[in-house]
């Protein structure tokens, strides 16, 4: 019941963060484009939170494979073959899953993970 009551009042307050118009600002005119963006500011918020938690989860998961494969090569002399090899050997209990529509890329040659679109 609370974020009821809270989803408007919220929707304002990122809608009087954003910049104006200076061509409406001048004008002092009415459009209906601003009626858009405070409609659209939960849902814009929403998007936005997903994205960051996305990439908050990326860096995560690149930050766990970039310190496995560093205790691994210190303690091997050498890269992993893939990122499987990390798992065998148990640096890690298993390989991360990459977020949504993402995939984990892995070079042996240079021990280089990124999460990029797949």
């Amino acid at each position: 019941m609370k974020a009821i009551v809270l989803l408007p009042v919220l929707s304002l307050l990122l809608t009087g963060c954003k910049p104006s118009d200076s061509s409406t600002a001048s004008t002092g005119s009415s459009n209906s484009g601003s009626n858009d963006s405070v409609l659209q500011a939960p849902a814009n918020y929403v998007n936005g939170l997903g994205r960051a938690e996305r990439n908050a989860g990326a860096t995560a998961d690149v930050a766990s494979l970039n310190q496995a494969i560093g205790s691994f090569q210190i303690d091997k002399g050498r890269f992993p073959n893939n990122l499987d090899e990390l798992v065998q050997e148990k640096y890690l209990t298993k390989v991360p899953d990459a977020p949504f529509g993402m995939k984990i890329d892995y070079d042996a040659s240079t021990g280089q993970v990124k999460v990029v679109k797949q």
